[in-house]
């Protein structure tokens, strides 16, 4: 079974601090891995949440300020260096192509990976390779800036006991699967008798946002939605001002999303303790995770 995790490599804003690192996050799924928004340091935080850079095979940049992605061209330049051979697929705000060019050549090095762009200019559909679906829309901030939804694909599912309880063993099983159905014994024997197909999960992720339908639209039915809150409910006027989220707003989002997870991350170098972060937005949505710089969250199926 592969595994399914998300790493958080940092869950500050705009200013990290002792404890918290600018923001980046690996979604570990299907044996590819999915970075987000790799802030300054991300390539260090890697060694430290002891996961190996090539596991990246796309990177995500929701919008081009900088905690969201200073540590892009660093992250290139170490998959240069490690002399991966399969493709990084990067996707961005295709009004921020001239910033990713700074970033992607914003030094001296030979590059020999093989980088595909996927500039979004509009929401909807951005790419459907077979192994993901990823969708995407604009959020409301000060800037372009895109929310995510990455879908695995549907799965096909065989029930073992009934497999063997009608002697489909081996070959049969896989001209089963090809053509749909098998006489067997004298017997017709579909592939819905014997199998079912198990929908592929959704992960959100909504980062530098004041609150909007697009967000819940984005997260509908996710299986976890990482989402920032910047401030607490104390402080909504700010996240007003600043085009920003609280904890309380969060959590609203992911309840009017029907959500299963919610991961709360980017926040402001004002907090030293995260406990209020916790207890605001559980109180609206119990099922709340608080990102911690090198966490990592297990996604169960």
């Amino acid at each position: 079974m592969s595994l399914r995790e998300l790493v958080i490599l940092g869950c500050s804003s705009q200013q990290p601090t002792r404890k918290r690192n600018h923001g980046a996050y690996l979604f570990r799924i299907n044996e590819e891995g999915l970075l987000f928004d790799p802030g300054e340091g991300t390539q260090r935080q890697f060694i430290f949440a002891d996961v190996a850079p090539p596991t990246v095979t796309r990177m995500f940049v929701s919008h081009f300020h900088g905690d969201h992605c200073l540590g892009v061209g660093s992250m290139l330049m170490r998959l240069n260096l490690d002399k991966v051979k399969h493709p990084i697929h990067c996707y961005f705000p295709a009004s921020g192509k001239k910033y990713f060019d700074r970033l992607r050549y914003g030094c001296i090095y030979h590059e020999t990976i093989q980088v595909v762009e996927h500039p979004v200019k509009t929401a909807g559909v951005v790419d459907d390779d077979g192994y993901f679906r990823i969708e995407s829309t604009f959020l409301q901030h000060s800037t372009d800036n895109v929310g995510w939804r990455i879908i695995e694909p549907d799965t096909r599912k065989f029930d073992k006991e009934k497999l063997k309880k009608l002697g489909v063993m081996g070959p049969l099983v896989k001209k089963l699967e090809k053509d749909h159905s098998i006489t067997l014994h004298g017997k017709t024997i579909s592939l819905e008798d014997v199998s079912w197909v198990r929908k592929g999960d959704a992960f959100a992720v909504v980062l530098d946002t004041k609150p909007c339908e697009e967000a819940v639209a984005i997260a509908q039915n996710a299986k976890l939605l990482l989402i920032e809150s910047t401030y607490l409910d104390s402080e909504r006027h700010l996240a007003r001002k600043y085009m920003h989220m609280t904890a309380k707003q969060a959590a609203t989002i992911a309840k009017k999303a029907g959500v299963e997870m919610l991961v709360l991350t980017h926040f402001s170098a004002r907090y030293a303790d995260l406990k209020e972060f916790e207890k605001e937005a559980k109180a609206i949505f119990p099922n709340t995770f608080i990102a911690q710089d090198l966490k990592k969250i297990h996604i169960p199926r």
